[in-house]
């Protein structure tokens, strides 16, 4: 379930742990919101984002700067990315919001800065003429990085693991088998995790194989 929850499915987190009997974690009550803030980032609308951030954890884009600076960052390129060829304000728009809000925060740091003006240079470059690393810029991947950083940030504050402790447990129990093996003992061929789908629809249960299935580990 961790899986589920660290990484925003909500409604299959919940099917989960009410089949398993399970109790929700911190992390679960506030799944909900982290989609949201997900979901925002996705669709570029940054200040929406940045807004429900500060609901969920009013402190927390104050004590991590280079986190900030990435969202702020990412909401610059948002505007850059309605400048039309045919109007200059969407460019003044932009040249505003990276004076007031970026500028100050990039001076001291060379790593900021030097995102900063690769940013300010799409206003510059003509789209046929930019460079591989300017136009990333504008492409989904540069959101979901973002995305997954915010995500990583909050389940780390609200004191989760922002590994899931499904694939620890995976791993641990793998490493078991193997060291049994190597020790000799009779063990079947195959033993599955419990999570394989029997005929009833239900798992098979810890440790037995459904005889077809592979084991999950990561």
């Amino acid at each position: 379930m961790d899986y589920l929850i660290s990484e925003g499915y909500p409604s299959a987190a919940q099917k989960f742990a009410s089949e398993a009997n399970l109790q929700p974690t911190s992390a679960a009550e506030s799944i909900h919101e982290r989609v949201k803030i997900r979901d925002a980032i996705y669709t570029g609308d940054i200040q929406t984002a940045i807004e429900r951030i500060n609901e969920l954890d009013p402190s927390l884009l104050e004590r991590d700067d280079a986190l900030y600076f990435a969202l702020l960052r990412l909401q610059l390129v948002e505007i850059v990315r309605k400048t039309r060829a045919d109007s200059d304000d969407y460019v003044l728009e932009a040249i505003d919001f990276a004076t007031n809000n970026l500028a100050s925060r990039a001076a001291p740091n060379p790593e900021f800065l030097d995102d900063l003006e690769k940013t300010m240079a799409l206003l510059i470059v003509k789209p046929e003429d930019r460079s591989p690393e300017l136009s990333a810029l504008l492409e989904p991947k540069l959101r979901k990085d973002v995305a997954q950083r915010v995500n990583e940030a909050l389940l780390k504050e609200q004191g989760e693991r922002t590994k899931a402790k499904l694939v620890h447990l995976v791993r641990m129990r793998a490493w078991a088998e193997k060291k049994a093996r190597e020790a000799g003992k009779d063990l079947p061929e195959f033993i599955g995790l419990g999570l394989e789908q029997g005929k009833d629809g239900h798992g098979s249960g810890p440790m037995h194989s459904n005889g077809d299935g592979e084991a999950m580990v990561a």
